[in-house]
């Protein structure tokens, strides 16, 4: 049986967009990428209607290759009449649309549905196996033999695609399903990555940090993008897959989308899941650790035991030296002094950890995307962090004025209503320039 050990899943709207249009979900076992095309906002109401059509995953029973295809297929379908009614109804809408790459990975299989030129791929044994074929003007003369590939990539219409969500009334979906091995890793991307790194340089770079986490090579590849001239918003997912026997743990819980999934459509997390059953136990009580701040640990209960009325003694011969009586005093004393300054001290570090979590500040992430974090903007000896992502916006502080970027990455503490709000008022002003 396999399941997916560890994921990563992030958007950037690049260097030559005002808005992100890309969409996503990371919620093992199913995973989309979709990128919305239209005037003014609509390609971004495109992408998010499509994946929202996924949120419930999978009905019961239809996880097997042939099932999990149908189902994918009608979820997408739903997605296409649903935006082609928004499209009809609200003239700033007209004809928007969006490409769709879904991925569900079931016990042996991992079915894919497909429309438009985002994509799908395999990293097996070292070679980048491409999944889906691109639903574009210029694939088409590829396959017609009326164009070469390298030839393709510097036509000036090979942004066109002739498949996608929405603008017709009916759609017709690829399907298919492949048999899986434990070690594949998967990439579902928008054609912002794959426009700007060609597959060549892709499998390089796939191949070269085939034993990196996830997340650092995710990260890498947007990266690449950008570096090559961002012209577009460029998403990307990873997944890597584990063999597990029957009597095996659970796989851990996702992270969020990302973003757990609050911010599914917009910022996907990675979950990163060690392959042995040990290492798994041992991230999971780090994580604990990281979180509360303090290792978990069971306190015994205090019990005072009733005094016992004693018998006067007889005074202790001259030649005994010390009193008995006296020293077991002294150690209960230390004993309970101890007890007592270890509840103190977890009491200070509960409350010091609640109190972190109603506090919030405004940065940068690692890619230069103004980002709301909740917890204190400071870091311990060893890399311990007290702060964490809450919501990465799609501005990049770079388009802030100097004196704007000063007043909203000060790292001032503030109310989650007042962080949001002033990320919010970034993101109007970039969409009202």
């Amino acid at each position: 049986m396999l399941r997916v050990a560890e994921q990563y899943a992030g958007t950037d709207t690049g260097l030559q967009r005002r808005a992100n249009e890309d969409a996503l979900l990371a919620r093992a076992p199913l995973f989309v990428v979709a990128d919305g095309m239209g005037g003014a906002q609509a390609g971004e109401v495109a992408s998010k209607v499509a994946v929202e059509f996924f949120h419930a995953g999978l009905p019961d029973g239809d996880g097997d290759g042939a099932g999990a295809e149908r189902a994918l297929a009608a979820h997408a379908h739903a997605a296409n009449a649903r935006i082609h009614t928004l499209s009809r109804e609200n003239a700033e809408q007209a004809g928007m649309g969006t490409t769709l790459t879904a991925v569900y990975v079931g016990e042996r299989e991992v079915a894919i549905a497909h429309v438009g030129d985002s994509r799908a791929y395999c990293l097996r044994d070292g070679e980048l196996l491409r999944l889906t074929d691109d639903h574009s003007l210029v694939d088409e003369l590829i396959r017609e033999g009326r164009l070469t590939p390298e030839e393709a990539e510097e036509h000036p219409q090979r942004s066109i695609i002739t498949r996608a969500l929405g603008p017709e009334e009916t759609v017709e979906v690829d399907t298919r399903s492949f048999r899986a091995r434990a070690g594949d890793i998967y990439l579902l991307c928008s054609d912002g990555l794959t426009s700007m790194v060609p597959e060549a340089r892709l499998a390089e770079l796939l191949r070269t940090h085939a034993d990196a986490p996830l997340r650092d090579t995710g990260e890498l590849l947007i990266a690449e993008a950008n570096r090559a001239g961002g012209r577009d918003n460029i998403t990307v997912i990873l997944l890597r897959l584990e063999e597990v026997g029957s009597d095996a743990p659970p796989a851990p819980a996702p992270g969020r989308a990302a973003t757990g999934d609050e911010h599914t459509t917009l910022v996907g997390v990675p979950a990163a899941a060690p392959p042995q059953p040990r290492a798994a136990l041992a991230g999971v009580a780090e994580e604990h650790r990281t979180a509360a701040g303090v290792p978990a640990r069971t306190r015994a209960a205090l019990q005072t035991q009733p005094l016992a009325v004693r018998q006067p003694r007889a005074p202790m011969p001259a030649a005994a030296n010390g009193r008995p009586g006296g020293a077991r005093a002294r150690r209960r004393r230390r004993v309970l002094g101890a007890l007592v300054a270890l509840a103190l001290l977890g009491l200070i570090v509960a409350g010091g950890y609640v109190a972190m979590q109603s506090v919030y500040f405004v940065g940068t992430n690692a890619r230069g995307l103004v980002t709301m974090y909740r917890g204190l903007p400071y870091q311990l000896p060893g890399g311990i962090r007290l702060y964490s992502s809450y919501y990465v916006s799609g501005v990049s502080a770079a388009t802030l004025s100097p004196g704007r970027r000063s007043a909203v990455l000060d790292h001032k503490w503030r109310s989650e209503k007042e962080a949001g709000a002033l990320v919010r008022s970034v993101e109007l002003e970039e969409l009202a320039q």
